[in-house]
């Protein structure tokens, strides 16, 4: 059995060329401003994608860079070192749409969708989350009814990443409401920004990562065609199990990235600052800090690399992938704490 755990060649430059960008783009001063005013940096989301680090996973033909989900964690660990509000805003832009679509979704959805959203053009939004059951997608409010060849949708979600902002929204609903288990009945739709019957607002005040958009939607007699249906019919949980897969990848190599910048921010800081005639990071204080830092956010890298590369070799885990998310989250409190 080989193991290698160093990056390719090309990889290595991917990760070069993001952290050159965001050393250009992802200025402290750009990062306060978008916090303070808790807006979306689309200027900078645009840029991204036209170096398509916003399409990594994405085929060729639809606009993206072809690439597997590593090499997608290698962007998105290097954004949210230079800053994790920004980093998370632009690596969600096109938040699970093209996911979905190249798996379950038709020629048309796909042609329609995913190269506006691959070249920046678009914001997508994943419509899961309700204001009565959070997280547990098992049970959904918001129905969908067949009316001719439109299915109506009412209901409300909440918590919702780029809801006010966004042009695309994937949406979970209950299409069978007899089904047993409930879950068994849901399916997804799309739906675009501006039809009638969907509204959107903004979530203020959040304790950070600001300038990535929370909002909710409330969706009233909202009319999609039937050729918005997403897959199967009564497809729509396990559709959203395998994106929360992938999701959770990508979460953890946020926290990999923010973990990152808070430490080598702390051990310059270390290495500058001196007390008693010499830098802190001479006492072992410190440095035994430090080191606990750097071990845990090493430990972090590797569950989030291997989760990522057995996605990219068909073998998705999904323990592997909570593993991954479960940690390197806890990794990335403990390190910006005590940074």
């Amino acid at each position: 059995m080989n193991l290698h755990f160093e990056l390719t060649e090309e990889q290595k430059e991917i990760k070069r060329a993001v952290r050159e960008f965001c050393e250009k783009e992802f200025t402290p001063e750009l990062g306060l401003e978008y916090d303070q005013k808790e807006e979306f940096p689309l200027e900078l989301y645009r840029k991204a994608a036209k170096l398509g680090f916003t399409s990594m996973r994405i085929p060729e033909e639809y606009d993206g860079q072809g690439y597997g989900l590593l090499e997608d964690c290698i962007v998105v660990e290097e954004m949210c070192r230079a800053d994790p509000g920004l980093g998370a805003a632009v690596s969600l832009g096109n938040l699970m749409i093209p996911d979905v679509l190249l798996k379950h979704g038709t020629e048309e959805q796909k042609e329609k969708y995913i190269p506006p959203l691959a070249r920046g053009d678009a914001i997508a939004a994943a419509a899961f989350t309700e204001p009565e059951h959070g997280s547990d997608i098992t049970r959904m409010n918001t129905t969908a009814v067949k009316d001719g060849d439109e299915w109506v949708i009412n209901g409300d979600k909440q918590f919702i990443t780029n809801a006010p902002i966004a042009d695309y929204f994937i949406i979970l609903c209950q299409t069978d409401p007899d089904a047993q288990p409930s879950h068994r009945g849901q399916s997804l739709f799309l739906a675009e920004k501006g039809m009638p019957g969907l509204e959107t607002a903004k979530l203020h005040g959040k304790m950070g990562i600001k300038p990535c958009i929370t909002g909710s939607l409330a969706l009233s007699d909202l009319r999609v065609p039937e050729k918005n249906l997403v897959g199967e019919l009564n497809r729509g949980f396990y559709y959203a199990l395998e994106l929360f897969d992938g999701t959770r990848i990508t979460i953890a190599a946020q926290a990999v990235g923010t973990a990152q910048g808070a430490f080598e921010k702390a051990f310059k800081y270390a290495k500058e600052r001196k007390q008693f005639g010499r830098p802190i990071i001479d006492f072992q204080a410190v440095s035994f800090k430090l080191a606990d830092m750097a071990m845990k956010i090493e430990a972090a890298r590797m569950l989030t690399y291997k989760a990522a590369w057995l996605a990219d070799q068909g073998k998705i885990s999904p323990s592997a992938t909570s593993m991954a998310k479960a940690f390197a989250s806890r990794v990335a409190m403990e390190v910006t704490d005590d940074a």
